[in-house]
């Protein structure tokens, strides 16, 4: 099954938050980010990966998901 356009935008999203803190988060203003972006913050929010509908903290699970988001997208980067 390939990633749908939802699926990317919330990796894409993932891929914002710092790896390094778990104290650093972010903020998806709903009146200057793109739709999908929105959807994707509220998405992971209702699947428990980030604390905020509008972004936030990484939940524990985030942290998870953010590090195999990096990892695969080093190996499709190839290097």
């Amino acid at each position: 099954m390939p990633f749908s356009p939802s699926h990317l935008a919330e990796l894409n999203l993932l891929l914002q938050f710092p790896s390094i803190s778990t104290q650093e988060g972010i903020k998806v203003h709903a009146h200057t980010a793109a739709p999908e972006t929105v959807r994707a913050a509220e998405s992971l929010y209702a699947k428990g990966l980030i604390s905020q509908k509008d972004g936030g903290y990484l939940t524990p699970l985030g942290c998870e998901a953010v590090e195999f988001t990096q990892k695969l997208q080093s190996m499709l980067a190839g290097s």
